[in-house]
């Protein structure tokens, strides 16, 4: 079934998309979530209506995008997000949140579609690049800084990414000798010799103990 997203969806799409999933995908997860919405054909004209007057914002002609690059390129943009010790959010930082924070903080309407960016999942600060009209891009500074602190010294996030690598690294659990180390043991060690056969006995002791018997 078709549905028209309200949401940031990763590896789905993005607000306002209009994509098709299975049905069970759509009842079970994104409706209660309010995700998503059915597509109905009033809903989809409604929504083509919204992104004509949007369009009528961009720029039109290479002389305008330069203009709106060079507002958009004195913009700093700053998200207060939730995140843990190590620096992951508990939730993300979409294209779609960039473009909104765009319009209320520098009154310039930006095609999520053009952000070229996935969702931003750590704190730190990001160059986001957007293309504003052919061969006219720009970056825009965006920080997502932990709620209600600052951002951390490049070093300090550098130091945080890397002890969640750590964490999530499994550990190597063996007791004992890892089982390539014994077999190369194996390998190195000398190969046993064979032990000596008993030797005969001479001829003579089984005559002595024959004497020995009749006496």
């Amino acid at each position: 079934m078709q549905v028209i997203l309200l949401s940031d969806v990763d590896k789905l799409g993005l607000r306002g998309d209009v994509v098709s999933v299975a049905r069970g995908y759509a009842r079970n997860f994104l409706f209660p979530r309010r995700l998503a919405e059915e597509a109905t054909g009033a809903r989809v004209a409604e929504l083509r209506k919204r992104e004509a007057r949007v369009a009528q914002h961009e720029a039109k002609n290479a002389e305008q995008a330069q203009e709106i690059a060079k507002r958009l390129g004195s913009v700093e943009l700053r998200f207060e997000v939730k995140a843990g010790p190590t620096g992951s959010l508990f939730g993300s930082v979409t294209p779609t949140d960039i473009a909104d924070a765009l319009w209320e903080q520098a009154k310039v309407r930006v095609d999520r579609r053009k952000i070229g960016t996935d969702s931003i999942k750590r704190i730190g600060r990001y160059a986001v690049p957007i293309d504003v009209f052919a061969d006219v891009q720009v970056e825009v500074t965006t920080l997502v800084v932990p709620e209600g602190g600052e951002l951390p010294s490049e070093a300090e996030l550098e130091a945080m990414e890397a002890a969640e690598r750590g964490a999530a690294e499994p550990e190597a659990a063996h007791e004992g000798p890892a089982l390539d180390d014994l077999l190369a043991a194996d390998e190195a060690a000398p190969a046993e010799e064979p032990a000596p056969a008993a030797e005969a006995e001479p001829d003579w002791r089984a005559d002595a103990d024959a004497a020995l018997a009749e006496e």
